[in-house]
């Protein structure tokens, strides 16, 4: 067991979960990257490691609620501790579709991994942390939601709901932990440039011409991933169940 902390970020094999991993990487961080998808996880981790910290990956669906314990369990055993967890995982619909037309199917996968996997790896999580007693400003959960918390989308309302569900999520989470020491926070992505945006980019380049964001472009993953770890170090830790919008000034109301 080293002296770094050691943050768990689910969803690490690309976009914003590569991103934040990376930023704990140069924060002096020992980082668990959780995703599906091996081969993408380990160009993280070889991105991770380049910056003199270590990276356990390991792969696996947060929806099969049963990996959740040896989840964290290959944290601690290979580095000691876990201090943060990021809940970063998250599936759009397979097709974007109308209210209408929305399928139990898709609606059963997006709810599976953006709350009901998500929701039971904190618990978890907490349970570790709270048996460990440890009571420090480094000790945290931060949820990646979106501005699709509170921002209607009829053409993927599921992926709408599941985020919802996930800022209430961290709002419990904040009053139920902080009794325990643990900070609590929701880092709520804008239009930001990532492999699921892809796919409708050149909606959102019309939209953002006409004035969608006030600050006039895309978000990057790294804009995330500097506030997640700015609040894991306890940068606001007098603000446990804090909401921080990272949106270029989407959440402005404006005339």
């Amino acid at each position: 067991m080293n002296g770094r902390p050691c943050a768990l970020v689910t969803g690490a094999a690309r976009g914003i979960g590569r991103a934040i991993c990376i930023e704990f990487g140069r924060s002096g961080y020992d980082v668990a990257g959780n995703d599906l998808n091996a081969s993408s996880l380990a160009e993280t981790k070889q991105l991770v490691e380049e910056l003199g910290v270590g990276f356990e990956p390991a792969p696996g669906d947060i929806a099969d609620l049963s990996t959740h314990e040896s989840l964290i369990g290959a944290a601690v055993s290979r580095f000691g501790r876990v201090d943060v967890l990021v809940n970063n995982a998250g599936v759009g619909p397979p097709e974007r579709l109308d209210f209408l037309e929305t399928t139990p199917e898709s609606f059963d996968r997006v709810l599976g991994v953006n709350l009901r996997g998500t929701f039971f790896l904190t618990q978890a999580f907490a349970r570790y942390k709270v048996a460990v007693g440890e009571r420090d400003c480094c000790a945290s959960i931060i949820f990646i939601t979106s501005i699709s918390a509170d921002t209607s989308s009829p053409s993927r309302t599921e992926y709408c709901v599941s985020k919802a569900g996930l800022s209430q999520l961290a709002t419990v989470c904040a009053h139920r932990f902080a009794q325990d020491g643990i900070g609590v926070f929701e880092v709520r992505p804008g239009v930001i440039a990532t492999e699921m945006t892809a796919p409708v980019q050149e909606k959102y380049d019309t939209l953002i011409s006409e004035g969608l964001i006030p600050q006039a472009r895309w978000g990057k993953p790294e804009d995330v991933a500097r506030a997640v770890v700015s609040l894991a170090r306890g940068d606001f830790g007098y603000s446990t169940g804090g909401v921080f919008e990272v949106s270029g000034g989407m959440n402005i109301k404006r005339l």
